[in-house]
């Protein structure tokens, strides 16, 4: 559900798409602290939404959650869970021509005669059409000062969902392509990869989902304010425990380092959150190569209560294809997303929804992602949450 026309292959890449990214985050930022003259509620900050990489593929390696804000007494569990649900559309563009040219004939099934079709088009080509929810639970344990460790279990389901009806009503209020949705029956998994060194097809049998590697991460955050400032630093590494699996695993071991710079003030925060992961890479159900992925995460969390914050972030990161594995320019372009979210605290129980969109490269991410999330905290720390 992108608010721009997807750009074509052989469409030069569009300048300044980092620089806009950056001035949009920047810009609602000083409209919050331009917002927050009134004199500060009691509460505290939560730190970014902990969002994940939502990418079908991206499932599979280990994706940094951003950083969160809210420090535990020494000796105290803490217990997230997060699900998300995410809608992904993506095509090449010649797939797209052939989806569209079938809109006149009314929604049919993606059938044998029209993977031969997709098959037989110029170039490579690929078709993604599902709906995926994810389901994580994070369990932390802080056994000193500043010291805490973390065990993230996961499990991701595959349909056909929901959303596309309300995604293409959507479309059409708006007066945006169709893209070729109005071809294939809604609610469907479909997918066709015709990409370099691979060949895959998954007809509305997409896998059925399953449990996905654990990570395991160690955090260190900084004992005290340094002029608003605090940092924290964590280690992750995800283990492959039941080996290579399709749309779940990639059976190799991926290591991850990330760094937070959080700056907190009477009722508005912002966040810098970077993260670099050695990617073992993987073979299918497309190959790919080893490589380190760079992650950058900018926030900004508004106290609008005592008990509610507002969260605006964004994401940008690197595709994992390359040249070697994709001739396709828009999936190995960078992927950007925006996330909006509120937070509502009743004593322990810290609640989470959030929305995430697409903002640009829109067939290599999820068009729209949903959140929901929930965390018990019995012992926050007695500086008010403050690391």
């Amino acid at each position: 559900m992108g608010f721009c026309r997807a750009p074509r292959d052989d469409e030069p890449m569009e300048r300044g798409s980092f620089s806009k990214w950056i001035t949009g985050m920047v810009a609602a930022a000083m409209l919050g602290g331009f917002a927050s003259q009134a004199p500060a509620a009691e509460g505290q900050f939560y730190g970014l939404m902990r969002e994940r990489d939502l990418t079908p593929l991206g499932f599979m390696r280990l994706d940094m959650r951003p950083a969160h804000a809210i420090s535990m007494q020494p000796g105290s569990w803490t217990v997230e869970t997060d699900m998300a649900f995410q809608n992904t559309w993506a095509l090449s563009p010649e797939v797209e021509k052939y989806l569209t040219g079938l809109e006149g004939n009314g929604r049919r099934r993606l059938g044998a005669e029209d993977v031969q079709a997709i098959r037989d088009l110029p170039g490579e080509n690929y078709l993604i059409d599902l709906e995926s929810a994810v389901y994580d639970v994070t369990v932390h344990y802080t056994f000193a000062e500043n010291w805490s460790g973390y065990l993230v279990a996961s499990s991701v389901s595959y349909r056909g969902g929901f959303m596309d009806g309300v995604i293409e009503s959507f479309h059409d209020a708006l007066g945006f392509s169709s893209f070729g949705r109005p071809a294939l029956a809604r609610n469907r998994s479909n997918t066709v990869f015709d990409l370099k060194g691979s060949n895959y097809v998954n007809v509305d049998s997409a896998p059925s989902g399953g449990l996905l590697d654990p990570v395991l991460g160690l955090r260190y955050s900084t004992p005290a304010h340094r002029r608003g400032w605090n940092f924290t630093f964590e280690g992750a590494v995800k283990l492959p425990v039941a080996g290579e699996r399709d749309f779940l695993s990639t059976g190799r071991v991926d290591v991850g380092l990330q760094s937070s710079a959080q700056y907190r003030g009477a009722r508005n925060a912002f966040y810098i959150d970077t993260a670099a992961v050695w990617y073992g890479g993987g073979q299918a159900p497309s190959p790919q190569e080893k490589q380190i992925v760079p992650t950058l995460v900018l926030g900004y969390e508004y106290r609008l209560t005592a008990r509610t914050n507002l969260n605006l972030q964004g994401y940008i990161s690197p595709s994992l294809y390359s040249r070697q594995e994709t001739a396709l320019r828009e999936l190995r372009a960078i992927k950007y997303q925006m996330t909006l979210g509120v937070r509502h605290r009743v004593d322990s129980h810290v609640w989470t929804v959030g929305i995430t969109e697409n903002l640009q490269n829109l067939n290599n991410t999820p068009d729209i992602a949903f959140q929901i999330g929930y965390a018990f905290v019995p012992r926050f720390a007695r500086s008010g949450g403050d690391l």
